[in-house]
């Protein structure tokens, strides 16, 4: 009880690090042991041999303890492991009811906006997509529309625009609604939305928490395991069977056992490359909310006191052409979609996204890993040049 107590009371990079100090009870391994058994014996009584052990759509080891290390990380009531992000937010929107109404961040991660325009489309959901970063906006839109769910992401992808999320939750709650937070670009060591009154907090595990392009993972927390909504999404995930896998509950272990030492890495290689675009003068903007000119910089300090995450967008002098020359003659940062890994990777948003969100064609974004800040800087003023 003892050792228990000293454990909670330890600082999360500890606990990340010591994997909320799991041992391998069998063999006294500090690595977590993978069981990939789907089905588990019963006595002949037909009793379970083991009262947590039934099917592995719930009763996995390692996704309990991955949940309790990112639980814990975000000083949660319960977390939830799904298999990849967009599994996450499904399993949230899926609790508004038909006829329901969702407020969502509009230029946002491209794969949310798409998923819930459709969702939201065949449910007949009434949808707003709004800048919720925009607090007069959002309290206006609230008040008219009185949503069932509000869903903002912190900084948002790719502009980087930040939302106060003590005053979203505020106002969300005044007409019932539920604010559920987007913190992928932020991850849990960088910023904890459920302490300024968010629902719950949702992270593309993929990214940042992974942390090493190579597992596909989601995640939910909530300060209220009882609540209607958090029940709702439990019995969604465990009927539809939106599970996370052993090997990948494993890899997602091993990963997250880095995250602060690699976020601190990134983020302050991530100002360096923001101080060097913002100075160049073949760079229109920069948008990081690190930098003292961002609008939002007081905000991003007070809601992110550990750092300013590792995403960032610029825009370069020029127009599309000018955008895709750049990003072709990079050669450090590597052309692939995704972000927070420990490789540095670029991509034209545009180009994915086109003119569904109103992305700019001279926009890029850099997902900034952990190498030698020179070579980093060596390439994007090369590549500028």
């Amino acid at each position: 009880m003892a050792e228990q107590q000293k454990r909670a009371n330890q600082h999360v990079t500890t606990r990340m690090v010591q994997a909320n100090g799991a041992i391998d009870p069998q063999t006294g391994g500090v690595v977590p042991p993978i069981q990939s058994s789907t089905t588990f014996a019963r006595n002949s009584d037909y009793s379970q041999i083991s009262p947590n052990h039934l099917y592995a759509r719930d009763d996995d080891d390692l996704v309990r303890l991955g949940e309790d290390i990112l639980a814990k990380a975000e000083n949660a009531d319960a977390g939830l492991l799904f298999p990849s992000g967009m599994a996450a937010i499904a399993a949230v929107m899926r609790t508004v009811p038909n006829n329901g109404t969702i407020i969502l961040q509009s230029q946002i991660y491209w794969g949310t906006t798409k998923w819930v325009r459709d969702f939201c489309a065949r449910r007949e959901i009434n949808l707003h997509e709004i800048e919720c970063s925009d607090m007069d906006v959002l309290a206006k839109t609230i008040g008219t529309a009185k949503p069932d769910l509000v869903f903002v992401e912190t900084p948002s992808n790719p502009w980087l625009r930040v939302t106060d999320i003590a005053q979203a939750a505020a106002l969300s709650h005044e007409v019932g609604a539920k604010l559920v937070v987007d913190s992928t670009a932020a991850s849990p060591v960088l910023s904890n939305p459920l302490a300024f009154g968010a629902d719950i907090v949702m992270h593309s595990a993929t990214k940042s928490i992974n942390g090493h392009s190579d597992v596909l993972a989601g995640f939910l927390a909530t300060n209220d395991a009882q609540s209607e909504i958090w029940q709702a999404i439990a019995m969604d995930r465990h009927d539809a069977g939106a599970v996370l896998g052993s090997f990948e509950a494993w890899l997602l272990i091993r990963g997250m056992r880095t995250l602060p030492l690699r976020m601190e890495r990134m983020c302050e290689n991530t100002m360096a490359v923001a101080t060097f675009l913002q100075n160049h003068p073949k760079v229109e903007a920069v948008l990081y909310p690190g930098l003292t000119s961002h609008e939002k910089h007081e905000l991003a300090t007070k809601q992110m006191p550990n750092g300013y995450g590792s995403l960032l967008s610029f825009q370069v002098k020029g127009d599309a052409k000018t955008a895709l020359a750049v990003c072709a003659k990079l050669e450090t940062f590597k052309r692939a979609t995704s972000l927070g890994g420990v490789e540095s990777l670029v991509e034209h948003r545009h180009s994915i996204e086109g003119d569904a969100t109103g992305v700019p064609e001279n926009l890029i974004r850099l997902s900034v890993g952990i190498e030698h800040i020179q070579d980093l800087i060596g390439d994007l003023n090369e590549a500028l040049s």
